[in-house]
């Protein structure tokens, strides 16, 4: 378990920016440390969680250092396949609904770093989904990748510019998922 973070690691656990945490560091109300010799900033666990608890900040993040992804797809065979594989993988919570309601309700309850998101759910378009997480959430905070084995090429283009990080076509690899999810929120990659 890590015991002491950079200034982006404690941003993306607190889902905030650098920029916010070094203002918190630097006016002393997120305590921490500077490396010697350099101009870096490090904060050990205790004060984060401190830092967190303080500002109501949810410290699941922090407690168990898994990045949480929610899968929304109506699909249950592909939902069950893929919450194996990210569970087993060791470094995701994940959790799943099946229709685009229930996605928003648990964006808001959940928390995800990541969403897996079909593009044709039963009762909204994943378009929409994607435009609704990104007014709610802003740009940056909740990361997108849109999967769909019915969408044509000039559509993809349609959903980026909806808030859409990443598209896969189905059928996928699922080694290929976690690798995007990886790159997406910049986690070790698995050997």
């Amino acid at each position: 378990m890590k015991t002491v973070f950079t200034t982006g690691e404690a941003a993306k656990i607190c889902k905030v920016s650098q920029q916010t945490i070094i203002r918190c560091f630097d006016s002393g109300q997120l305590k921490g440390f500077r490396v010697p010799g350099s101009r870096f900033r490090r904060i050990p666990r205790d004060q984060l969680y401190a830092f967190m608890k303080e500002n109501q900040i949810p410290t699941d993040a922090l407690d168990s250092g898994k990045r949480r992804i929610l899968i929304v797809d109506d699909d249950e065979e592909l939902v069950e396949l893929l919450t194996d594989a990210l569970e087993r993988d060791g470094r995701f919570e994940v959790k799943s609904v099946n229709n685009g309601f229930d996605a928003g309700m648990m964006v808001e309850e959940f928390r995800p770093d990541l969403i897996v998101l079909d593009v044709m759910l039963p009762d909204i378009n994943g378009k929409a989904v994607c435009q609704r997480v990104r007014r709610d959430k802003g740009p940056d905070k909740v990361k997108i990748i849109c999967i769909s084995g019915m969408v044509e090429e000039d559509k993809v283009q349609e959903l980026k510019d909806a808030g859409a990080d990443d598209f896969l076509h189905k059928p996928f690899d699922v080694d290929k998922l976690i690798e995007r999810i990886g790159q997406l929120l910049d986690v070790e990659v698995r050997a």
